[in-house]
């Protein structure tokens, strides 16, 4: 995966100090190798385990659904950008696909189901996603979607 710095122009990747930086296709492959390439990185590898998992859980979720929903029709391009201060890491990502329905994040609530073969295939995303993190905000500025949360990483080691 290509490397620049947080700013830098291009189809790259990068990292500074506390801070990573990628960009990659909108493409469920790609997402999975870019999550593991993530969470294989020296900012990521500091967290504590249970904090990992969740972090995986929440990006997962979120580049997902703009890969499904998003770009939907058409390929394109996520930029995600993760910075790791004393006890968070903030997330940032833009997309230029399709904007949330109304401009607006889902609710993310759960419906009553009775009996396990009601239990549907999906929906739980962005109730996982609003669960795990905080601070979360989505809007769509010049054509571009933007969500940005904090998840609560301890005391991480770096």
């Amino acid at each position: 995966m290509p490397v620049d710095p947080p700013g830098g122009g291009g189809d790259a990747s990068g990292s500074t100090p506390g801070c990573t930086r990628i960009v990659i296709p909108a493409d469920p492959l790609a997402v999975r190798e870019a999550l593991r390439a993530l969470f294989d990185t020296l900012l990521l590898r500091a967290l504590p385990a249970d904090e990992r998992g969740t972090a995986e859980i929440v990006l997962a979720e979120a580049l997902n659904n703009i890969v499904e929903h998003a770009y939907a029709c058409d390929g394109g391009k996520i930029e995600l950008t993760l910075q790791l201060h004393q006890s968070e890491l903030v997330c940032q990502i833009e997309d230029q696909g399709l904007a949330m329905p109304r401009d607006a994040l889902p609710s993310g609530e759960l419906t009553a189901i009775s009996g396990a073969a009601a239990l549907p295939e999906g929906g739980f995303g962005w109730h996982l996603i609003r669960a795990l993190s905080r601070d979360l905000h989505y809007r769509r500025v010049g054509g571009r979607n933007q969500l940005s949360f904090r998840l609560d990483v301890g005391q991480s080691r770096r």
